[in-house]
């Protein structure tokens, strides 16, 4: 089976590919990491795709995960792909799942579109309508925003405020200010694209930003699992880490067995 990996900084997300598109999401915390239960889940994979930008440690942890004899498949950004051009000074920088994401975007919508993923991070990136990924931002996402302000000044607490247009308490002021904060940069980044662009958004945060939004947008989940299921279905990885003998048997001392 065809199994497709977004490994972030706080969760694991993974789905078997079905028919060209992700199929049901499940999820894992990166932090309480457990390659045990990982190759549990994943001892049917054959193939996988995958992002990782929670670093070398998750990395290593996905693959002793996975079977012995999966082509493992690990993505990352380049000049073009699946029809994407990538216009970063330096291609190969851009994160993985924001390329990705983009390769789903376009999967999923057609012209100029602002794909905003509310994560661990904020990442805005526009894609114009001749597929040319144009540039992007990154901001810290709301719960840092919200952890930040609690963190390092003496009075003001972990807010936990509710959308209000005049906050008048403390908790609603800060909650609203750092939601509006990422609505407005996501306003800001449609308005440079044109008035025909579409804004998709996703993350964990997309709930609490979205009705902030003052444009029309399209909520839409797991967008660097669509983007993989199109790599995939395209054969147009960059990396492949296939597996080899000495390395099978690497791995295969250092999987978790299961009962028959």
């Amino acid at each position: 089976m065809q199994l497709l990996i977004d490994a972030g900084n706080s969760r694991i997300k993974w789905a078997w590919c079905e028919r060209g598109h992700p199929g049901e999401v499940s999820a894992f915390d990166t932090a309480a990491l457990d390659v045990a239960a990982l190759a549990h889940a994943w001892q049917a994979a054959t193939t996988a795709h995958y992002t990782c930008v929670a670093g070398d440690v998750v990395d290593a942890a996905i693959r002793r995960a996975l079977p012995p004899d999966c082509a493992a498949h690990r993505v990352f950004a380049r000049a073009t792909a699946c029809g994407i051009a990538n216009l970063y000074e330096q291609p190969a920088q851009l994160g993985a799942d924001r390329w990705a994401a983009l390769i789903g975007a376009r999967a999923l919508q057609s012209g100029p579109l602002v794909v905003a993923t509310a994560g661990t991070a904020t990442t805005i990136d526009a894609l114009d309508a001749d597929d040319r990924f144009i540039g992007g931002y990154i901001l810290p996402g709301l719960r840092l925003m919200l952890e930040s302000l609690a963190r390092h000044t003496a009075d003001l607490p972990h807010a936990a405020g509710h959308a209000a247009d005049w906050p008048r308490n403390t908790d609603d002021a800060i909650h609203n200010a750092c939601t509006d904060a990422q609505a407005a940069l996501i306003e800001r980044v449609r308005e440079q694209l044109g008035p025909q662009a579409t804004v998709l958004l996703s993350g964990g945060a997309a709930a609490a930003i979205g009705p902030r939004l003052r444009c029309a947008h399209r909520r839409v989940d797991d967008l660097v699992l669509h983007g993989l299921a199109r790599l995939a279905a395209a054969d147009n990885c960059p990396d492949v880490m296939k597996c080899v003998p000495e390395q099978d048997a690497a791995r295969e001392a250092l999987r978790p067995k299961f009962p028959e």
